[in-house]
């Protein structure tokens, strides 16, 4: 049987046109029951498959899934809610965006996936650029991994304009040194949503991108 069902989808179309706190008053039951509660029984599913591969993930669902309520104070868009529901799968879940993790979004208009470390702390990003630089073969191996090329394509990221001596002359035979971040990403149907292998169509992207998120913790300090 599968997770979510079509009203899932169906709320969050009409949340897009009905962006405001008056609507989703009026439509809260639909939330708890479309929404709410099928997607924190799938994202605990998706806890426990990742656990048989990473015991170190001891978090609850809610510790994973991002609230719905937008913080629109710094925002120009400022209607209310999220038209999507998120998960972030790692040991410190959604508290953390430099850890790397396993992280979906879900809406209306399909499944976006993210792995990989998205926010670096300057002082932590010099050690990841020496992790990177003292194990160039092994770093471009995983990222030219067939099934990791085919899922997601490439490593992406903001780069730095400027970099230190030591990381020069690297950048020429490996410009991922450059990067600020070390994220990948691919996109799947709406459709997708609603089918019963759901569960096992995001454990394949995420063991497609598991070797590269093992190779970044290891560049990260404990």
């Amino acid at each position: 049987m599968a997770f979510l069902s079509k009203s899932f989808i169906d709320f969050f179309s009409q949340l897009a046109a009905n962006n405001s706190s008056e609507w989703f008053a009026e439509h809260k039951k639909e939330y708890e029951t479309a929404v709410k509660n099928p997607f924190r029984a799938f994202v605990e599913e998706m806890i426990k498959r990742i656990q048989v591969y990473q015991p170190e993930v001891q978090i609850s669902a809610a510790d994973a899934i991002s609230r719905i309520n937008k913080d629109i104070r710094f925002s120009k868009d400022k209607t209310p809610y999220n038209t999507h529901v998120a998960a972030n799968i790692s040991s410190q879940g959604k508290k953390s965006k430099e850890e790397p993790g396993f992280f979906f979004q879900l809406s209306h208009e399909g499944i976006s996936i993210y792995g990989g470390t998205y926010m670096v702390e300057p002082q932590n990003l010099q050690k990841l650029r020496s992790h990177i630089a003292g194990n160039l073969k092994r770093f471009s191996t995983l990222y030219n991994e067939k099934d990791f090329k085919e899922k997601y394509g490439a490593l992406q990221g903001e780069k730095n304009k400027k970099l230190s001596d030591e990381f020069k002359a690297i950048a020429e035979k490996e410009p991922l040194i450059a990067n600020k971040q070390y994220f990948y990403t691919a996109k799947l149907e709406p459709q997708q949503i609603l089918k019963e292998d759901l569960a096992d169509v995001l454990m394949s992207y995420y063991h497609a991108g598991k070797k590269m998120n093992d190779f970044l913790v290891e560049g990260l300090p404990k």
